[in-house]
C-alpha cells in the first residue's frame, strides 16, 4: 500500500511486538534472505525487507529512506487481519553487504530505533562511517572470515571503530560474503563464495539472539551475545574479549 516491494514476516498473531526492517546486498531479491526472517518471526519479531533498489547502481541514500518507510509502515498499521502490532520503541534496522551499511544510515536519521545489526557490512558509501560515528544504539556487526567481496578489514572493522555507542564485532571464521544467502540467483555468477547452510544457521542465532536481548530485554540468550561462541571471534573496540 506504500508502493514498496518486498517481503513480510510476523507471527500469526501478537500486539507491541518488535520489528527490524532488513535492507538486502546489492542485486540480491529479499527472498533469499527468507530462512532469517522466517526465524526471526518464529520468536515473535516481525520482520520486513524492502526488494527496492537491486539495480548495479543502486541508490544507498534511497535505500535507506526506503528502510525507514518499511519500519514506519510495520509500527504504523496493524498488519494480517488487525491481529499484529509492533512497537514503534522496539524497533531495529539490519542488513548485508550494502544493506549492511544501509542500516547504519537509516538509523541515523530514525529517532526511535533500539539496535542496529550489519551481515558482512559493505562500505561502499563514504557516509556509512559518518553514520556509524552518529549512531549511539547497540550495534552488531558479523564479518565473514573468508569474504573476498567485501573483506573485514576494509569494511566491518572500519565501520565498528568508528561506532557512536556499544559495538559487538563478531566474525563468522569460515564464512563467505555470499554463504549468509540461500537459494540460486544469477547473480552468484559475479559474486565469489556460495550459500552455506552452516552460515545462515549461525548467523540466525546470532542476529535473532542479540535483537531478543535489545529489543524485549531477552537474558537467556547472552552466551550468543557476549560468550564464546563455536565458529566465530568477539572482538570489543577495544582488543579481543573472546
Amino acid at each position: 500500500m506504500v508502493g514498496l516491494p518486498g517481503v513480510v514476516f510476523a507471527p500469526a498473531e501478537g500486539l507491541g511486538l518488535p520489528a527490524v526492517a532488513f535492507g538486502h546486498d546489492w542485486l540480491q531479491p529479499p527472498e533469499r534472505y527468507a530462512d532469517l526472517l522466517r526465524h526471526l518471526a518464529s520468536w515473535g519479531i516481525v520482520a520486513a525487507a524492502p526488494g527496492s533498489h537491486r539495480g548495479p547502481l543502486p541508490s544507498h541514500a534511497g535505500f535507506a529512506a526506503d528502510l525507514r518507510t518499511t519500519i514506519d509502515v510495520c509500527a504504523g498499521v496493524r498488519l494480517g487481519d488487525g491481529r499484529i502490532s509492533v512497537d514503534a520503541r522496539r524497533t531495529a534496522f539490519a542488513g548485508h553487504g550494502i544493506g549492511g551499511g544501509v542500516a547504519l544510515m537509516a538509523a541515523q536519521a530514525h529517532p526511535r530505533v533500539a539496535a542496529v545489526v550489519t551481515i558482512a557490512p559493505a562500505q561502499t558509501h563514504a557516509a556509512v562511517l559518518d553514520a556509524a560515528r552518529s549512531v549511539t544504539v547497540p550495534v552488531l556487526h558479523l564479518a565473514a572470515g573468508r569474504d573476498t567481496v567485501a573483506p573485514a578489514a576494509g569494511n566491518a572493522e572500519p565501520v565498528a571503530a568508528s561506532a557512536g555507542g556499544p559495538v559487538w564485532l563478531r566474525t563468522l571464521t569460515k564464512a563467505s560474503h555470499t554463504g549468509f544467502l540461500e537459494g540460486v540467483h544469477w547473480s552468484d555468477f559475479v559474486l565469489s563464495g556460495s550459500p552455506d547452510a552452516k552460515t545462515r544457521r549461525l548467523a540466525r542465532a546470532l542476529v535473532t539472539a542479540f535483537l531478543l536481548h535489545h529489543l524485549q530485554g531477552e537474558d537467556r540468550v547472552d552466551v550468543l551475545v557476549d560468550g564464546k561462541v563455536p565458529g566465530t571471534t568477539l572482538t570489543a573496540r577495544s582488543g579481543p574479549v573472546h
